[in-house]
């Protein structure tokens, strides 16, 4: 299945029940469109199982409390309706999109309180995030926004309104020929990708930024438990830019981005090395066990 979003055969949970892919539509004054009050969670199914789907879906739940709202459906009622929309479109392989947004309603202004919560899961197959850089190595671009105080928003949200500096770096990155971006943090640290974590390789021993101000991802933690199993040293720490000329290998971690080796940054290269192949190939067989 290809072509626009909007315009695909297919099936769609919203709000309770299963719907046509194309008549799964909001109003245009649905407040997430205007104010961001919307989460999601992204997640892949393999061989017919959604990786950490409980996780994900008790994580769409929280993600709502911090923008100040309650999704109305419970872990339990979440975790049907993906499963029932990969039974309807008969996948066993593909990208899961559960996402919850204030609708519209009584209010059209910043406050929203009187407006309903709206929930849908949607999926579709998707292959690898970063296209052929999962063998030789994504090129990313340093990117001029930064990842906001934890006390102007919620960071451990997974929140749209968060995205909106990852599109444009994300469209700069591209522009000049690049596969995603690295962004700093407020205080001029190393973060993140636009939509996965980062992790560096230096004498055998692996660091990553501690995730005091962006998104602890689940993958995240899934490879330091690998890395850990594998009594493989993790430094979860604050990391100086000018640090990044010290390191041999680097690989980012995401739902989408799987584990997906990074061959340079900048100006700064980095070697796919037998550590990164080693995270990467034992984290597909650990998604499909």
């Amino acid at each position: 299945m290809g072509g626009a979003y909007d315009d695909r055969d297919g099936m769609i949970w919203m709000d309770g029940k299963l719907i046509p892919w194309r008549e799964a539509n909001v109003h245009i004054l649905t407040h997430a469109m205007h104010y961001a009050s919307s989460v999601f969670e992204g997640e892949r199914a393999y061989n017919g199982k959604i990786f950490k789907s409980v996780e994900h879906s008790e994580r769409l739940k929280t993600s709502a409390q911090l923008i100040d709202f309650e999704v109305p459906y419970s872990v339990e009622e979440l975790e049907k309706a993906k499963y029932d929309v990969l039974k309807a479109n008969g996948w066993t392989d593909a990208y899961v999109r559960a996402v919850a947004w204030r609708g519209a309603g009584e209010d059209m202004g910043v406050a929203s309180a009187k407006n309903p919560v709206r929930v849908a899961v949607a999926a579709w197959e998707w292959g690898n995030y970063y296209g052929d850089a999962k063998m030789k190595g994504a090129k990313l671009d340093i990117a001029k926004w930064r990842r906001p105080d934890p006390a102007t928003a919620p960071s451990q949200a997974k929140a749209a309104g968060l995205y909106m500096i990852c599109t444009m770096s994300k469209h700069q990155a591209e522009a000049k020929g690049r596969s995603d971006a690295m962004m700093f943090d407020y205080r001029g640290l190393v973060a993140e990708a636009t939509g996965a974590n980062i992790f560096f390789v230096k004498d055998g021993e692996v660091h990553t930024p501690k995730p005091d101000c962006f998104l602890n991802g689940l993958t995240r933690q899934t490879v330091i438990g690998m890395l850990n199993e594998r009594q493989i040293k993790v430094h979860e720490r604050h990391i100086e830019p000018g640090e990044l000329e010290g390191f041999q290998q680097c690989w980012l971690t995401g739902t989408a981005a799987e584990v997906t080796p990074v061959g340079q940054i900048g100006d700064f290269n980095f070697e796919v090395g037998a550590l990164t192949r080693e995270i990467s190939d034992g984290y597909e067989k650990l998604v499909r066990s």
